[in-house]
């Protein structure tokens, strides 16, 4: 039987990493984010009242939703404005998250297989609780004997986000126009020095899916995961200093870690994701087995 202590502790961090769509959460308050009539986000009261001053980008919030103006026909001509905004509102410090400006361009759609409707700045999708997507690696190797351990990378000390966490061997944000298997690729070589050749060789396997809103806005992602599977003597090596160490860990105490504050959180959801695929959780011995399982793949 697993350890009642150790899940519960997880089954409140994916509480927590889904609390968008908890009762009491602000959704109730929030304004759908809507682009030729389609939703693609959800803005906070707090940013709609500044999307205000600025008629010519954005219709006033009407039956609960804020709009792009119809004259912003075009991918480039919302972008170009949308952007145009959060300039300005960068400079005059409205909003916490703009002063980690990435120049990080983001593609914003209702669905990932939908034409995208505009780009955005990487530090602001929070601000419109637009869609997010990335991609994430498990490293692992399995020795003669069958034993799995798992890498690990340490973020760096002067990342924006979550420095000094715990992550997955290498993982990375979806820029735009962008392909999935391109930023496996790159964030292989760029952050553990994997060879491309040994990258191309990591498999499709889940997403892992969330919502949940903070002071900063709400941050509706979904990660693509994928396995990798490493020679024993391999050794990832640090690449453009975004991580500061790597661990080859056994799988038992990777799975303790999870529930550390030493995690990423949703890095965490993709371990446990791999943990589940793996059975090394199986719904014998873990009670909330389907609750884990859901909480990996909400719907965005």
């Amino acid at each position: 039987m697993a350890s009642a202590a150790w899940s519960e502790k997880m089954l409140h961090l994916l509480r927590r990493m889904n609390n968008f769509y908890s009762p009491g959460s602000c959704r109730a308050k929030c304004f759908r984010f809507e682009i030729a009539g389609e939703q693609v986000g959800w803005i906070p009261p707090h940013v709609a009242s500044v999307l205000t001053r600025y008629p010519d980008v954005f219709d006033p919030p009407h039956g609960g939703a804020v709009s792009l103006c119809q004259s912003l026909d075009s991918y480039t001509k919302r972008s170009e404005a949308v952007d145009g905004v959060l300039q300005t509102q960068r400079q005059e410090g409205s909003f916490s998250c703009l002063s980690g400006w990435r120049d990080e361009r983001y593609d914003v759609m209702p669905k990932f297989c939908d034409a995208p409707s505009m780009w955005m700045e990487r530090a602001a999708t929070s601000l419109f609780g637009v869609k997010r997507y990335g991609v994430h690696i498990n490293g692992f190797t399995v020795d003669g004997g069958g034993e799995v351990r798992m890498w690990l990378a340490r973020r760096s000390a002067t990342k924006q986000t979550y420095p000094g966490k715990l992550d997955n061997l290498a993982a990375g944000g979806l820029a735009a126009g962008v392909t999935v298997r391109h930023t496996l690729v790159k964030e292989c070589d760029e952050e553990a020095s994997i060879p491309t050749a040994l990258a191309e060789t990591a498999r499709p396997v889940s997403t892992v899916s969330y919502s949940y809103a903070d002071e900063e806005g709400v941050f509706a992602e979904s990660q693509f995961v994928f396995d990798l599977e490493l020679p024993p003597e391999f050794k990832p090596r640090i690449g453009d200093g975004e991580v500061q160490d790597f661990y080859l860990l056994p799988i038992d105490e990777v799975k303790q870690l999870l529930v550390t504050d030493e995690f990423k959180p949703n890095c965490a959801m993709v371990v446990l994701d791999f943990l589940i695929r793996h059975s090394f959780i199986e719904p014998d011995t873990e009670p909330f087995y389907q609750e884990f399982v859901a909480g990996l793949h909400q719907t965005l």
